[in-house]
């Protein structure tokens, strides 16, 4: 169960890499979602050495975030972004020589993983969305913080943050201190920091109104796909995935009851164990 790294080649700049399964046959690309400071990593840490024994798997930094390459001249607004992340995911899989994989998408990066699709169907497989967006709905107000972040970044404001990822409290509560520290410093980052602002300008409903697919798109995105989503999600309602569950013709949904935002975290074993048996063909 070895995770490793690189940086690899995508069109014009290099993308940080997180790597797990290298000799297995089937891989995974993994999106992760928008908060201040993420990285792949942050995301996908219990996921990567959880199924190397199966699957190949891959967890990009998207442009923008972490110790991806970030834009010296930054897009402004979200249509522009998307482009160079739908454009940063199929060179990565060009690079790896990779024809196809299978996608989990986490949040924004389930937002991705809908346009990926439009734009490159062939290319995918089987796929996950864990309390994505890219549906029509109104921005909640955690979001909506979470994306301001840098009008009042502190610590304190960080560890406040954090805690609206998770149902209890309690589960964080040793590490708590520790996680905020860390992505503080990441989100400090002059590049990390320039391309946030420029990703999600005031008034940040745009940022949500721009992510949206039209039901059109989904009925043809007929790939087998699971919908996951914590009930007591505050910061991405779950009717984006009641939304997805209409309109994708091959759709399933699991809910975790007593989970916020952070599935991957909150019940790691479980997430993981659903994962494997979705992309195994068991469910």
């Amino acid at each position: 169960m070895t995770v490793s790294n690189t940086k690899i080649k995508t069109g014009g700049y290099n993308t940080y890499l997180n790597i797990s399964g290298e000799d297995q046959k089937e891989a995974i690309l993994f999106l992760h979602g928008s908060g201040p400071g993420v990285t792949a990593w942050s995301n996908w840490q219990y996921a990567l050495p959880a199924l190397d024994s199966q699957f190949h798997c891959l967890a990009p930094d998207l442009a923008g975030f972490g110790a991806t390459d970030h834009p010296k001249d930054s897009p402004s607004g979200m249509h522009s972004w998307m482009r160079l992340w739908v454009d940063q995911c199929k060179a990565l899989l060009d690079e790896l020589k990779i024809e196809k994989a299978h996608l989990v998408g986490n949040s924004m990066g389930g937002a991705i993983g809908l346009h990926l699709l439009m734009d490159a169907p062939d290319r995918f497989g089987r796929i996950v969305h864990m309390g994505p967006i890219g549906t029509p709905h109104k921005i909640t107000p955690a979001l909506d913080r979470l994306w301001g972040f840098y009008d009042d970044p502190t610590v304190q404001t960080f560890r406040n943050l954090i805690r609206w990822f998770v149902y209890d409290d309690a589960f964080l509560a040793d590490r708590l201190d520790a996680i905020a520290q860390t992505r503080f410093e990441a989100a400090m980052n002059p590049d990390v920091q320039r391309s946030f602002e420029a990703m999600f300008l005031a008034p940040r409903q745009t940022a949500i109104d721009d992510l949206v697919v039209s039901e059109l798109a989904l009925r043809r995105m007929d790939h087998p796909t699971l919908l996951v989503h914590g009930r007591d999600d505050g910061i991405v309602p779950m009717e984006t995935s009641l939304h997805l569950l209409k309109h994708l013709p091959n759709a399933q949904l699991h809910v975790y009851g007593q989970c916020s935002h952070w599935i991957q975290v909150e019940y790691a074993k479980s997430f993981n164990q659903l994962l494997a048996q979705f992309f195994s063909g068991q469910i």
